[in-house]
């Protein structure tokens, strides 16, 4: 026995590790494989079309702000009168930027050139004047607005997106371009935002590959052309809408890369990541698999190991059934209501019990004898066992009461089985000699109660068998 039980122990050991390496080696391998995959097929460019709609949210606040100002009856009543008084425009400018908190606002007249600004006329611009190439480029496009990246007009110190939006009149006649303009830093900061969100490097370049946006920490000098490996693949990435190119960094990690043009800005959104992050993971997730099913190869053993010592005793010391009728007793009944319900915590289903007792057995045994009592039982055992699925457990639980285990049974189906063993028992006849022996049956019917003892579901079972009895025996009822 304990030969058999070394034996089982072993070969449940081997079978174990066997199955634990294979399916984690498996599984990190066929991870690493579609993780290349995954990254630059979905993951990479889904971050890109996210960042992508977020600048385009980020960007809709200035835009409807210069639509409003572009649109405004003030602005365009004003410029048509000549542009008389100065300080109306100039404090409606200022208003808009105090009330919206962009770092500027602006108007500038197709008719008299004169650049408007929160704190004055600030200059008039000239198609001479590099810097004012970009009013004139509004003057003639056909688009109501257009992003642009330039200095700042009030601060040549300072680099400002702006939101350069076309002013018409009543006729949709080119009168001026007005807007607001946004901070470089506060776009900075959205990358920042981000790079935290997605734990990638996010940057834009322009499009000869110049870095022109990122967040802090990178070096906003350094031409794309200008990292490691990439080489020729700038030009490629720099002449296609978008592009997804993987390639190995100086150090021997696999970089995977998607770029795609942003309209708006004319700049390539360029989101980096590093596999070496994720290979480290996978590395980790390995090593915990294994030390996982380390412990719970440990842990089956120990359960194994106690199991089979404790289900040893146990059947050493018990018979599984009842001598009399071959039915499950009282003890087997119990590991089989404990494994039921185990398995219920895990799958849950309805589970009944049917209490069942011979009506007026002690008359049998007093008229014909205990032989014919024993009779009785075996034919009534037989009787249930005919009308009762595999599943379910018949239990002689003392003297001439039996107990009936149903798995999977609502109490209208318990009901209804209940019924139908009460019916082909009464419709029975025992030989006895001369005689000719029927019974009929008390039963109570109840259902399980998710974590309910044993002892409580028999109690309100036999509640119910005792009120069939006090009804007039021969019948069923269904606990309340």
């Amino acid at each position: 026995m304990y030969r058999r039980k070394f034996l089982f122990v072993s070969a449940l050991t081997a079978l174990m590790v066997i199955g634990f390496m294979a399916t984690s080696l498996t599984s990190y391998f066929v991870a690493q494989d579609s993780l290349s995959r995954n990254i630059s097929e979905q993951m990479l460019p889904l971050t890109s079309d996210n960042i992508y709609s977020e600048i385009q949210r980020d960007l809709l606040r200035p835009i409807l702000i210069s639509s409003v100002m572009a649109t405004d009856t003030f602005v365009r009543d004003w410029a048509l009168n000549g542009e008389a008084d100065d300080e109306r425009i100039i404090a409606y400018l200022r208003e808009i930027q105090q009330q919206y908190q962009t770092i500027t606002a602006f108007y500038v007249s197709d008719e008299s050139r004169r650049y408007y600004h929160p704190s004055g006329v600030l200059r008039t611009v000239s198609p001479d004047e590099p810097g004012d190439e970009w009013y004139f480029r509004v003057r003639n496009m056909r688009a109501p607005f257009e992003v642009n990246v330039d200095t700042d007009t009030a601060d040549r110190s300072r680099v400002s997106i702006f939101i350069n939006y076309r002013v018409v009149d009543y006729n949709n006649n080119y009168i001026g371009a007005t807007g607001v303009g946004l901070s470089v830093e506060a776009v900075t900061q959205l990358i920042e935002t981000y790079q935290e969100r997605y734990n990638r490097s996010i940057f834009f370049v322009d499009r000869q590959g110049n870095v022109t946006l990122t967040g802090r920490g990178f070096d906003q000098a350094m031409r794309l052309q200008d990292q490691d490996s990439l080489g020729q693949l700038a030009t490629q990435i720099l002449s296609t809408p978008s592009a997804a190119i993987n390639f190995s960094d100086s150090q021997g990690n696999r970089v995977y890369m998607n770029s795609r043009l942003v309209p708006e800005f004319d700049w390539y959104l360029i989101v980096e990541q590093n596999s070496s992050t994720s290979s480290q993971q996978l590395d980790n997730t390995l090593l915990l698999n294994l030390g996982l099913s380390l412990a719970i190869m440990v842990l089956v053993l120990i359960i194994a190991h106690f199991t089979l010592r404790s289900y040893q005793r146990r059947l050493e010391d018990m018979a599984t059934r009842d001598r009399l009728t071959g039915v499950a007793n009282r003890h087997l009944f119990e590991m089989i209501f404990d494994h039921v319900t185990k398995n219920n915590q895990r799958y849950a289903r309805p589970i009944a019990l049917i209490g069942i007792d011979i009506d007026h057995f002690k008359r049998i045994n007093d008229t014909h004898g205990h032989q014919a009592g024993d009779l009785v039982l075996q034919a009534v055992a037989n009787a249930i066992l005919q009308h009762t699925r595999d599943s379910d457990t018949l239990c002689r639980w003392g003297g001439e009461e039996f107990v009936l285990l149903l798995d999977n049974c609502t109490s209208e189906a318990a009901m209804q089985r209940a019924e139908i063993i009460r019916n082909g028992v009464k419709a029975q006849v025992v030989a006895f000699g001369r005689a000719q022996l029927t019974v009929t049956l008390s039963l109570g019917v109840t259902t399980y109660h998710q974590g309910e003892a044993l002892d409580a579901l028999v109690a309100r079972a036999d509640t119910a068998l005792y009120q069939a009895k006090e009804e007039g025996r021969d019948r069923s009822v269904l606990a309340g």
